[in-house]
């Protein structure tokens, strides 16, 4: 048990859209990633997620609206909820995610920046 410097972990990496694990918290699982641009739309049958912008502006895409995630804040996508996730102007965007151990990465979706396995760091 040691105290988990978040900034630390984020500079160790730089491959964008590509989730590392950090932390698992039972059968969840706390992941750090760096996203430019836009993602996929996908969706999570059977599990939540939970997205915090530590760096940057998360735009939260859902069909009917976009939400705004400033550092600082987090949103919450329920299961089942389609959602794509993206940044704006260019801007590198710093995430810290908790989701179960079985989320995968663009749900049923398969796509160029689909990852199967996250390296723990």
């Amino acid at each position: 048990m040691k105290a988990i410097n978040i900034k630390a972990k984020h500079a160790e990496f730089t491959k964008q859209w590509h989730p590392h694990r950090i932390a698992t918290v039972d059968d969840m699982q706390v992941l750090l990633a760096k996203i430019q641009g836009e993602f996929v739309w996908h969706s999570h049958e059977h599990e939540d997620e939970l997205f915090q912008v530590v760096k940057g502006t998360l735009y939260m895409q859902f069909r009917d609206r976009t939400e705004v995630v400033n550092a600082g804040e987090l949103i919450v996508v329920p299961k089942g909820v389609e959602h794509n996730p993206m940044t704006k102007n260019g801007e590198e965007v710093h995430l810290l995610l908790f989701e179960k151990l079985t989320t995968a990465h663009t749900g049923t979706v398969k796509d160029e920046k689909t990852q199967t396995e996250y390296p723990s760091i």
